[in-house]
């Protein structure tokens, strides 16, 4: 088996991520979900693979994502 390239493992995450902030809300769609991910500052640790943050599940991801949605910063 192929292994990931480091932007699939990236894409493959918010992707995740996106699908689980849907699943937490039922009323958002995937664009709104998408533009929650992309202009959060979890996702600027994503990008950054200095923290290896996209090696991590998805799961253990979201609740930085949530814990920022909620508290309106990365805890």
């Amino acid at each position: 088996m192929e292994q990931m390239s480091i932007f699939e493992m990236k894409a493959d995450l918010v992707k995740k991520l996106a699908i689980m902030l849907m699943s937490q809300n039922k009323e958002m769609n995937m664009n709104d979900a998408l533009s929650v991910v992309f202009n959060s500052d979890t996702y600027q640790k994503i990008m950054d693979e200095k923290a290896g943050l996209y090696y991590q599940s998805a799961r253990y991801v979201f609740s930085f994502l949530d814990s920022e949605i909620k508290n309106g910063k990365i805890c």
